[in-house]
């Protein structure tokens, strides 16, 4: 009995359904649909456990399904260990307390969500309106992306980057989170070891752990503006290292790598097999002069072993539209592709005609927002390295700023002595009425991040209320 392909509705790539030889958890349910297999004709050969093939026969099949023991169904943990074990996004968790309470009439000022303050620009909003009268974009459409927004990110990639794609090369996604777990769930297996540069965005451990894999933190503090070197990461660098998650310009940190640091880590990547997940998704938000060469164009021989994440979320102000996408090797994407097939099928239509305008049209609206993310990014730092014990780096890109609040811990502020930056996170929302992000939330704790993407306003009312807390340590 041969299986027969399935064709899906999402209009995806075709998938072969074949015969159970995958790696089975030897469960009762699980012997028992190796059972049913085997009844029904299969005769799979290479059917294995994590410990032990298993039996092909239908007897040896029964024997096992006889003699394993059952067991309670209230003895099941009531939601999955795999995610009971993701702990929630500490960002977007702030920030929803910030706007409760201010919903509750607390004037908080919120520093915690990593989002454009500014409308999305209003071509885009009018081909969302016009998109969304066209009944084909009712329907359900390819898995992979609509063609015209694969093309217009194969060409904005060239326009920006300088680097040379094919439309097979790309997966159009809800967004760059979800980019960033199919990256991750795509090329990781159980017990492979992710280089983790930490500070890191509170979302790439959880990833990681979802596909089974390790993170190892390689940490660089302040003084190193938050870069780690390429000695670090040799240093944590095991048989089991896998993959190397790389983004800059950062996020909390803000820190860009030169040029010359990118080069350098890819070459030592290439030179010992390793992925890199380079995270783009900040690539027009930078300052001072600053550059952010792409990794496989500084290092084209690493492209084979590189997946680029991006999206339209920071650029254009779409964070709510939810469009993002991969660019990897060709069988990496199709596999990615695959797996979104049964995840989430296809991206939101309307959105992605948005995003093809977006892509398509000039950077005049995110050059229009950096001259107000400048401005207050250079308030913003001098405003807090005013604070005794703060030592505040100047990012040169995204929009957010990240202060070592060392020098503070362990003192006592308004009769509360903090010792991690999560307590002190909480002293100052309880009494300054400010919400900022603790830094265990990105690694190390004695670090908070605070975003510099709302109105100048609020953010000389913020800071400064933060100056007047804890500027009464002692």
């Amino acid at each position: 009995m041969n299986p027969q392909p399935a064709v899906l509705e999402t209009a995806t790539l075709p998938i072969e359904l074949l015969p159970f030889n995958s790696v089975c958890l030897m469960s009762n349910h699980t012997v028992k649909a190796c059972l049913r297999t085997v009844e029904q004709g299969y005769r799979p050969a290479e059917c294995t456990t994590q410990t032990a093939r298993v039996p092909t026969r239908v007897r040896d099949l029964r024997d096992m399904r006889n003699n394993v023991p059952m067991t309670s169904a209230s003895a099941f943990p009531r939601v999955s260990r795999r995610i009971g074990a993701i702990a929630e996004s500490a960002t977007l968790a702030v920030d929803a307390k910030a706007k409760a309470l201010k919903a509750a009439g607390r004037p908080v000022v919120g520093f915690g969500a990593g989002e454009p303050d500014f409308p999305t620009p209003a071509y885009i909003v009018e081909v969302a309106k016009a998109a969304c009268e066209n009944p084909a974009n009712h329907r359900y459409t390819p898995a992979a992306g609509l063609p015209e927004m694969k093309d217009a990110i194969v060409a904005k990639t060239l326009r920006d980057s300088g680097y040379a794609i094919d439309a097979s090369q790309v997966l159009v996604t809800n967004g760059g989170k979800q980019a960033v777990y199919q990256a991750f769930a795509t090329i990781v297996d159980p017990g492979d070891e992710v280089l983790l540069p930490a500070p890191y965005w509170t979302t790439y451990p959880e990833a990681v752990a979802l596909a089974g894999g390790v993170s190892v933190e390689v940490v660089a503090d302040e003084t190193q503006n938050y870069l780690v070197s390429v000695e670090q990461l040799e240093a944590a660098r095991t048989p089991k290292t896998k993959v190397l998650l790389f983004c800059s310009p950062s996020n909390p940190t803000g820190s860009v790598y030169s040029p010359e640091q990118v080069k350098a880590i890819g070459e030592w990547a290439l030179e010992h097999g390793i992925w890199v997940i380079a995270d783009e998704i900040y690539e027009h938000l930078l300052y001072d002069g600053a550059t952010a060469p792409s990794m496989p164009v500084v290092v084209p021989e690493l492209a084979d072993r590189c997946i680029i994440l991006n999206g339209v979320a920071k650029t254009y102000a779409m964070t709510g539209w939810r469009v993002g996408w991969m660019i990897g090797p060709k069988d990496v994407i199709k596999a990615a592709t695959n797996l979104q097939s049964h995840l989430s099928s296809n991206v939101n239509n309307v959105a992605q005609r948005a995003a093809i305008a977006a892509l398509n049209g000039d950077l005049t609206a995110v050059d229009e927002m950096k001259v107000a993310f400048d401005r207050r990014r250079k308030l913003m730092v001098s405003m807090l390295n005013e604070i005794p014990g703060v030592v505040c780096p100047t990012p040169q890109g995204a929009f957010y700023v990240y202060p070592s609040v060392k020098g503070l811990l362990g003192k006592e502020i308004r009769g509360k002595v903090c010792n991690t930056s999560t307590e002190l996170a909480a002293l100052i929302l309880d009494e300054a009425e400010v919400a900022v992000v603790p830094g265990e939330a990105f690694g190390p704790s004695s670090y908070i991040r605070l975003s510099y993407a709302l109105g100048d306003a609020d953010l000389v009312e913020g800071v400064t209320r933060i100056q007047k807390l804890l500027s009464e340590a002692k």
